[in-house]
């Protein structure tokens, strides 16, 4: 076996010392034991992965105490945590979307400080919404290792910047002697030079707990006494030096402790998570195995009928999580043989998953007297795409003959076909899809920055009976009951900032209040498969809570196309708050006072999605018209990951010129959905999902129209 060192450029020179000391003494001949072979390299791959413990600051940023450093979290790692660091409560959360790239959100609270607008009100003490944002100049992977990491930063940058700093920081981390060191330069609130360090002189140590502790000290660069936002509490400074202690248990939970301008003590907790990389907290014991046996290729007759073969073949998928709906068998112009199945997959996340189940029944199930086997994947009774597989690759792929990778080349996924009439097929087997489903689950919706409190919140149990009519036509009908909620009487007009465009978003609190039913949707949705990549769908009905109507859209997204373009245009009708009915009017802010406009929602757009493979990013940009009728373009920027989890944000940039603390408002927020069975022990195509708008405004709103195409596509072809 032949090592090299120059697999290991990321190591400390004495390090690499080390270790060619080592491969020079070994003895390379055909004697040596493989398991000497092993842990060498075990020893040169720990070597290249080993760092500090990282740490985030109180602002849940990468970071000591209140100082940044350059590092960065693991790429995909989710962090959240709150810090009490006097006079400020502060709670926040990290989310490294790319590996240069930190994201950080913060609530902090200015404690007895009561806001003057709203305090008394209900409001309570003053608050401030903050946005962080680290990017990678210079990181470890860049193969400099005398070199500093070197990150720059922006904290506050979205809002009214009350606490906005920019900062240019370098971090180098001594591996020899467990040290940091951090230097950095700062503008804003953090004004001037600063610095900081952490030394972990247990971490290779065995005893449990003393390992993971870290003692860290910083010099604190923020101008707390020049600084027109400071607390008034907090301007005291007697030292500059932040000096404490730092836990991290198990790469998952940290506990920092400190003093602070030294007059205080500040304390914070955190959690963190894998979670873009997770491959889930339970395995998949309740996963089928491969389908292996037993093997069954008698060709149809006496002795095998078509009605066994199929009867068969469906209790085999259906152990795989997959549904088999339609079998026929004709002939092709030779006069041999096919196979037509159309599938549904109810479990699986992932294309190569569904697509190897499949193979492997194939494989061991198809009548030798069969040549070719077409599958159609079907979701939400569209038509999907197909694979299109002779019967002796099967046989060879089955006997190790070819490999995965030859089979997937010599039957790749293809446009979906329609099934063959019946004057060309015989069909064999005809399962009606299910007219009824039912789901229950809690639902929680939360707001922040209401005049009546900084936290307001809806918990409702939602029921949602879902199937098919006539096998083609999916309807969705979704209730709610609120169980509790702190948001009676908000969805007012906004005193401090109020819509001057028509109300159309401003008011959807209104339609979540305490011990009330509300019929959410109810509607129904055709979808056609054109061919040739074109797609169509029709949808008509309640919607959302907010508003029902009708839909209509056109899409273009060849399978094994990493781009697709749209076009969909809908009129809609506003709901009242209670019951099913429709009101032809809304409000609108006009001479100081809201007046009662006649209003028909009328929204179209031109869509564009294209996706990024090397980065994994998704893009989407939708141009047309809005519900407000104001028009303009939404882009939407996603970044998804092997667990599954998609995290986007969004800004819409339209001609409404809605005003907020005096500055044009364009719509902007995150999203997030991250699939269930990260917490289950079998595979699931259910996901969570979250999203946090900036304001509540009605600038670039859009009403929801139904299951859209291309996600519907997406999901059934997509690999992460």
């Amino acid at each position: 076996m032949a090592l090299s060192l120059c697999a290991v450029p990321f190591l400390q020179s004495s390090e690499k010392r080390q270790i060619s000391d080592e491969v020079k003494s070994y003895p390379f001949d055909e004697g040596a034991s493989l398991f000497r072979d092993l842990e060498l390299i075990k020893k040169i791959d720990d070597e290249i992965h080993d760092e500090l413990p990282f740490t985030y600051n109180y602002g849940m940023v990468g970071g000591y105490f209140n100082m940044p450093s350059a590092r960065m979290p693991i790429q995909g790692d989710i962090a959240v945590g709150v810090a009490v660091v006097k006079p400020y409560d502060i709670y926040g959360v990290n989310f490294q979307m790319f590996q240069r790239l930190e994201l950080c959100l913060n609530y902090r609270v200015y404690k007895g400080l009561v806001e003057h607008n709203f305090g008394k009100e209900g409001f309570g003490d003053d608050a401030e919404r903050i946005g962080n944002v680290k990017l990678g100049i210079l990181a470890l992977q860049d193969g400099f290792p005398l070199l500093p990491e070197i990150s720059i930063g922006v904290e506050d940058f979205i809002g009214t910047k009350r606490f906005n700093s920019k900062y240019i920081v370098a971090t180098k981390q001594f591996l020899d002697w467990n040290l940091e060191l951090t230097l950095g330069y700062g503008k804003g609130r953090m004004k001037g030079f600063f610095g900081g360090g952490a030394w972990s002189p247990f971490r290779h140590w065995s005893v449990p707990l003393l390992k993971d502790i870290s003692f860290l000290a910083e010099y604190d660069a923020i101008d707390y006494k020049k600084h027109p936002h400071e607390h008034p509490s907090g301007r005291k400074v007697n030292s500059r030096i932040n000096g404490g202690i730092a836990f991290v248990g198990w790469n998952t939970f940290q506990f920092s402790l400190s003093s602070m301008r030294g007059t205080e003590v500040a304390a914070s907790a955190s959690l963190r998570y894998p979670i873009g990389t997770s491959t889930g907290i339970f395995p998949k014991i309740n996963d089928a195995a491969m389908y292996r046996s037993p093997v069954d290729i008698e060709p149809l007759g006496v002795i095998r009928t078509e009605r066994d073969f199929a009867q068969e073949i469906a209790y085999a998928l259906s152990d795989q999580g997959l549904d088999l709906f339609i079998a026929t068998i004709g002939y092709d112009d030779d006069g041999r043989k096919e196979l037509y199945l159309k599938v549904i997959n109810n479990r699986y996340r992932e294309e190569r998953v569904v697509r190897e189940r499949i193979q492997h029944v194939l494989a061991a199930l198809t009548p030798s007297d069969i040549a070719m086997i077409l599958v159609v994947v079907e979701a939400d009774a569209l038509p999907c795409q197909a694979y299109r597989f002779r019967n002796e690759d099967l046989w060879r792929w089955r006997n190790g003959l070819i490999s995965d990778f030859e089979l997937e080349t010599v039957a790749p996924m293809r446009e979906a076909i329609s099934e063959p009439s019946e004057y060309d097929a015989a069909r064999i087997f005809k399962r009606s899809k299910s007219i009824w489903t039912f789901t229950i689950r809690p639902r929680l919706l939360t707001l922040f920055g209401s005049t009546t409190g900084k936290f307001k919140y809806n918990i409702s149990a939602v029921a949602s009976p879902e199937g098919y009519v006539f096998d083609q036509i999916y309807y969705k009908l979704q209730v709610s009951y609120s169980i509790k909620s702190s948001m009676q009487g908000l969805g007012g007009p906004d005193r401090a900032n109020p819509s001057r465009e028509l109300i159309v978003r401003t008011d959807t609190l209104k339609y979540f209040h305490t011990n009330s039913f509300s019929m959410e949707q109810a509607f129904l949705q055709r979808g056609w498969n054109l061919g040739k990549g074109w797609y169509y769908r029709f949808a008509a009905g309640y919607f959302e809570p907010a508003y029902g109507g009708a839909a209509t859209e056109f899409l273009y997204y060849p399978v094994n196309s990493n781009w697709a373009i749209g076009v969909q245009f809908a009129s809609v009708l506003k709901r009242h708050y209670h019951g099913v009915d429709f009101r032809m009017n809304t409000l609108q802010l006009r001479g100081g006072k809201y007046v009662k406009v006649r209003y028909v929602g009328v929204q179209y757009f031109l869509e564009f999605y294209y996706d990024y493979k090397p980065l994994n990013i998704d893009i989407l940009v939708s141009a047309g018209q809005f519900l407000a009728k104001d028009k303009g373009a939404r882009v939407d920027v996603g970044r998804y990951f092997r667990s599954g989890m998609r995290f986007s944000i969004w800004c819409t940039f339209t001609n409404g010129h809605d005003r907020v603390n005096g500055h044009t408002y364009f719509d902007k927020g995150f999203a997030f959905s991250l699939p269930l069975d990260i917490f289950l022990k079998q595979s699931s195509r259910n996901y969570i999902g979250y999203a946090m708008a900036a304001w509540l405004r009605d600038v670039g709103a859009r009403a929801e129209t139904g299951k859209k195409l291309y996600w519907t596509l997406q999901e059934e072809r997509y690999n992460y």
